[in-house]
């Protein structure tokens, strides 16, 4: 799908030259900037000006997320079938048209909390195919020895963005409604969508004639996720935190802004701050994996993200609002720098072992595993939150996260120093391909 690579093997730090990079870098970062205003205005526009309940809450979680089990998998298998820039464009242009329709419904008098839903859905569908072609396109842009240094590269500005968007927009509401975040998300995705205009790269489509019927491809990436040894264990232990984190994640803009009376100022403090942490974890990832091993530093990480949830539970309780803060903030630092962590390496593994054409349909059956729990997730957040407590919830969450990470813990993932790349999973990769071959010939039977 991509142009042969050179024989020269790209040195570390290359990428700050790959002009085609950095374009591709800078778009995502405003982006991802943009994105953040709306991870605040959301939660605040709800809780605050429309007087959410837990349960709506809940509900609009849910919306934003139920396309990954909606759509998920069969995602995965039309972005292999497309080419993934022109994908991401595309759902970059929607979600900045479902982004502008808050602020005008709100101007206009009418935005009720069912128009939310409808946008937190419509916005969700697209991120699913944006999210999926945005991880299977980073191995077609940059050669594969620099795919780890993209991610470090990518995910430290992913955070960097988390520190400004909400800082900022911490402060914009202060002079501002929270419905005119809105119009700064939708800007962010418009420049996105202009600089990956601008990003040039050699991936071509797939020939019709090599594509099979939709079941038959969606089944072959769900069999190498299932089949390989590590990346079964990961889908695990990240579906069964993100289960037990969003019961947290959920029920936190209640807390903060309803039970503690923080104020928006202060749910824009907490998560500036879990971003820090992850823009150090971002960095910090490459230098971990080599000095505690690729593999074991990702049962670490798991087990040290779940024991500062511990602490947001916690807050719940404290008497003192100003200590309830300082626990948050801990929490979210972190958690933050933990879980970027685990994340980076984690990805650069499965981009490294999976074959080119399998990319799409390998990273959109982990989404359908890991962010498919989160609307469920979300919706018996919502429910408890509101028949036996926010506080109490949170401790289900805490709890459940850190039994989350036994897939990993007790794994051989605890003891690998180097992770394996392709050619060392060619086993794998032989059986994920027998197994193709096999539900080909059922389907033209």
């Amino acid at each position: 799908m991509t142009a042969e690579p050179t024989a020269m093997v790209p040195t570390a730090g290359t990428l700050w030259r790959d002009r085609n990079f950095t374009t591709f870098w800078a778009g995502q970062a405003l982006g991802q900037f943009g994105a953040q205003l709306g991870q605040l205005a959301f939660p605040v526009l709800a809780v605050s000006m429309l007087r959410a309940s837990e349960f709506e809450v809940g509900v609009l979680t849910a919306a934003g997320l139920a396309a990954f089990l909606a759509v998920g998998l069969p995602a995965g298998a039309w972005v292999d079938r497309w080419l993934k820039r022109k994908t991401m464009i595309a759902a970059d242009l929607v979600r900045m048209a479902a982004m502008a329709a808050v602020p005008l419904l709100w101007w206009g008098g009418s935005l009720e909390i069912w128009h939310l839903y409808v946008i937190a859905a419509t916005v969700g569908t697209a991120t699913v195919f944006f999210d999926v072609a945005y991880q299977s396109y980073v191995p077609v842009l940059v050669e594969s020895p620099q795919v780890r240094e993209a991610n470090s590269k990518l995910e430290a500005t992913t955070q960097v963005a988390r520190i400004g968007g909400p800082a900022v927009g911490g402060s914009m509401l202060a002079l501002v409604s929270a419905p005119a975040l809105f119009v700064g998300e939708a800007a962010g995705y418009l420049l996105s969508a202009v600089f990956l205009a601008r990003t040039r790269d050699s991936e071509v489509r797939v020939p019709p004639a090599d594509r099979r019927p939709l079941p038959a491809e969606i089944r072959e990436g769900l069999s190498f996720v299932l089949r390989h040894p590590l990346i079964s264990r990961i889908a695990a232990c990240t579906a069964g935190m993100n289960f037990f984190g969003t019961l947290i994640f959920t029920l936190t803009p209640l807390l903060v802004l309803r039970n503690l009376g923080l104020g928006p100022q202060g749910i824009g403090l907490v998560m500036t701050v879990g971003a820090v942490g992850g823009v150090l974890g971002a960095v910090a990832a490459p230098r971990l994996a080599a000095r505690v091993g690729e593999g074991t530093v990702i049962p670490v990480c798991a087990v040290v993200s779940s024991v500062f949830l511990l602490l947001v539970p916690l807050a719940g309780v404290v008497p003192e609002p100003a200590v309830s803060l300082v626990l948050l903030v801990i929490s979210e630092f972190g958690f933050g720098f933990s879980v970027l962590v685990y994340n980076v390496v984690q990805l650069t593994m499965r981009q490294r072992v999976c074959p080119p054409r399998l990319l799409g349909r390998m990273n959109a059956s982990i989404r359908f595993a890991v962010w498919g729990v989160i609307p469920l997730s979300a919706l018996a957040s919502g429910y408890l939150g509101e028949h036996i407590g926010l506080v109490t919830t949170m401790m289900i969450g805490a709890a459940g996260s850190l039994l989350a990470a036994a897939p990993v813990l007790f794994s051989p993932l605890r003891t690998m120093r180097t992770l394996p790349d392709g050619v060392q999973t060619g086993d794998v990769l032989a059986d994920s391909s027998s197994e193709a071959e096999v539900l080909e010939e059922k389907d033209r039977a």
